[in-house]
C-alpha cells in the first residue's frame, strides 16, 4: 500500500459547532485531525447553519460550510466537482451517511469511502412525519445499499455492522473502526452536584448528549422522579443542548423533579470530565446509538452505565455485568438503576472494569484503521473487512501477539494496556469470536496503533452478569 501524501475530502452533514451536531461530528473531526497530523491533506464539507463561517482552519484540517439540513447534500457534491475543475480533487472521499447517503461517487472522480455511524430504522418515525419518514427508511434501506455496492464501508460497532448488512450491504466490505476516547488530564475535579452546593448532598445521576427525541431523556426525568423517595438528595446533571430542550424542561416540571434536574447545555471538555468524575452512574436511555461514545468517557472515571440492551452500539460500549448494566425497558432501568445506588460495593467493581475497558480505546488507532481503508480504496484495492487486512508487506505482527489476546480472553483474563503491550486501542474489525491483536503503523507517519475487542458475546461468558437472562432479550420502546 502506497504511503504517499493523501488528500482527503470528508463529506458531513454537520459539524461540531453545529447546534444539532453531536457525537457522529466528533468523531469525524478527530479522524481528520488525526489524518492531518499525519501529514494528509484533509477537507470537511458540511452545512453552515446561521452565523458560521463558510471556511474555517481547524486542527490542520480545512472545514468547508455550505447549505442547510437538504442544502447541504447538492452543495456538497458542486463543491467536489468545482475542486476537481481547479485540479484541486481528493485522492478519496469519506462520504458520512446519516440516514441520507451523499452519492459522493456521482461528481467526486476518485473512489469513495462510506461511513455509516448506526442503521437509523427505528429513528425515522421519532423524527419526521409518517410519510418522510417512510421516504427516509426507503432510501436508507434499498436505494442507498445497491447505489453505493461496491463501495468500502465503515461503521463504528459489529452491531451496526450487522444492521448494514442486513440491509444487503456486502460484509465482506464492512469493517469497524470504533470510536477513541481523549486521555484525562490528571488530577480531574469532582463537580459539585449542583453548582454552589455541597458535593455530598447526594447521589448524582448523568446523561450526556444531544437533546433530540431519540435520545429519550424523558426516561432519565421518570428514573428521578420514581427513585428519589428511595435516595434522599438525588440529581440528575444533563450535559447537552439541542431543540427538544424546552419539552424536557416541561415534562420535569409535570413529573415535580425540576428542582432535582441541572440542565447544563453545552460545557466544555473540563466542564465534562468534572461533571462524570463527580458521577455515581450514567444513563443511557437513548433509541440507538452507533457506539455510544458517552459511555466510555464516563468509564474513564469509573463510572457504569445503565443502557437499554437492543440500543445498537451501547449493546457493545457496555459489556452487561462488567462495566455497566443491559436492561429491557424503563421499569428494569429503574431498577437497575436503584441497584447500583444502593450496592456501593457492586457499583466499585463495574466502576473499576469499565475503567480498564476505556483505556483500550484511544484516537490514534482509530485514525490508523481510517487511513488504512482510505489508502486502499485511493490505491484501488477492493473493500475488506477488516482495517488490517494486506498489512502483512508493512510487517504483520508475530502469531504470538495475535493468540495472546485470543488465550486471554477465553480464560477470562484482561489484555494489559500499555505501550508495547495489546489494548491500547481498537484498530480494525472486532476480532472474529474470540478476538484479535493487531499492531498497526500509520501510512503517513510514525505512529503506532494498537488493537483489540472481543467478538463474542461477553455477556454469556460471564458468570457474574447481575442482571440475568433477561437482559438478553430485545429492547422494548417505553414511553
Amino acid at each position: 500500500m502506497s504511503s504517499w501524501p493523501l488528500r482527503v475530502t470528508v463529506l458531513n452533514w454537520r459539524d461540531t459547532t453545529h447546534p444539532e451536531g453531536g457525537g457522529s461530528e466528533r468523531y469525524v473531526e478527530r479522524i481528520a485531525a488525526g489524518l492531518a497530523a499525519d501529514g494528509c491533506e484533509v477537507v470537511v464539507r458540511c452545512a453552515r447553519p446561521a452565523g458560521a463561517a463558510r471556511r474555517e482552519e481547524r486542527d490542520g484540517f480545512t472545514l468547508v460550510r455550505a447549505g442547510g439540513r437538504l442544502g447541504v447534500y447538492p452543495r456538497a457534491l458542486l463543491g467536489l466537482l468545482a475542486d476537481r475543475l481547479r485540479g484541486r480533487g481528493p485522492q478519496v472521499v469519506l462520504e458520512v451517511q446519516n440516514g441520507v447517503p451523499f452519492f459522493a461517487r456521482l461528481t467526486a472522480g476518485c473512489p469513495v469511502v462510506v461511513l455509516v455511524h448506526h442503521v437509523h430504522r427505528e429513528q425515522w418515525p421519532v423524527a419526521l412525519g409518517p410519510v418522510a419518514a417512510r421516504v427516509g427508511w426507503w432510501v436508507e434501506s434499498w436505494l442507498a445499499p445497491r447505489a453505493l455496492r461496491g463501495q468500502q464501508y465503515v461503521t463504528v460497532s459489529q452491531v451496526s455492522r450487522s444492521e448494514l448488512t442486513g440491509l444487503g450491504v456486502d460484509s465482506a466490505a464492512v469493517a469497524v473502526v470504533h470510536n477513541g476516547v481523549d486521555p484525562l488530564p490528571a488530577p480531574v475535579a469532582a463537580a459539585p452536584a449542583d453548582r454552589g452546593a455541597s458535593p455530598d448532598a447526594g447521589p448524582t445521576l448523568v446523561v450526556l448528549g444531544r437533546l433530540v427525541p431519540h435520545k429519550r431523556v424523558e426516561h432519565a426525568l421518570e428514573v428521578v422522579a420514581r427513585l428519589r423517595p428511595r435516595h434522599p438528595g438525588l440529581r440528575l446533571r444533563v450535559v447537552g443542548e439541542g431543540w427538544w430542550h424546552e419539552r424536557l424542561a416541561a415534562e420535569a416540571h409535570r413529573l415535580g423533579v425540576e428542582d432535582a434536574v441541572d440542565f447544563l447545555g453545552f460545557v466544555s471538555e473540563a466542564e465534562k470530565d468534572a461533571v462524570l468524575a463527580g458521577a455515581t452512574v450514567m444513563l443511557a436511555p437513548s433509541l440507538k446509538e452507533g457506539w455510544g461514545l458517552m459511555v466510555v468517557e464516563a468509564a474513564q472515571h469509573g463510572v457504569p452505565t445503565v443502557a437499554y440492551h437492543g440500543a445498537g452500539g451501547l449493546s457493545e460500549s457496555v459489556l452487561d455485568g462488567r462495566t455497566g448494566l443491559l436492561v429491557d425497558d424503563l421499569d428494569a432501568m429503574v431498577a437497575a438503576t436503584d441497584r447500583l445506588l444502593r450496592d456501593a460495593a457492586l457499583r466499585e467493581s463495574l466502576g473499576e472494569v469499565a475503567r480498564g475497558h476505556a483505556a483500550r480505546f484511544t484516537w490514534r488507532a482509530a485514525t490508523t484503521a481510517m487511513e488504512r481503508l482510505l489508502r486502499r480504496a485511493a490505491d484501488g484495492l477492493a473493500p475488506v473487512a477488516d482495517a488490517d487486512e494486506g498489512v502483512a508487506a508493512g510487517g504483520f505482527p508475530g502469531p504470538a501477539l495475535v493468540l495472546l489476546p485470543v488465550v486471554q480472553d477465553l480464560l477470562g483474563g484482561a489484555v494489559a494496556d500499555g505501550a508495547g503491550r495489546g489494548g491500547d486501542g481498537v484498530g480494525g474489525q472486532v476480532g472474529r469470536l474470540a478476538g484479535d491483536e493487531r499492531a498497526g503503523h500509520g501510512d503517513c507517519g510514525a505512529t503506532t496503533g494498537e488493537g483489540h475487542e472481543q467478538g463474542h458475546d461477553e455477556r454469556r461468558a460471564d458468570p457474574a452478569s447481575v442482571t440475568g437472562s433477561a437482559a438478553h432479550g430485545s429492547s422494548k420502546r417505553a414511553g
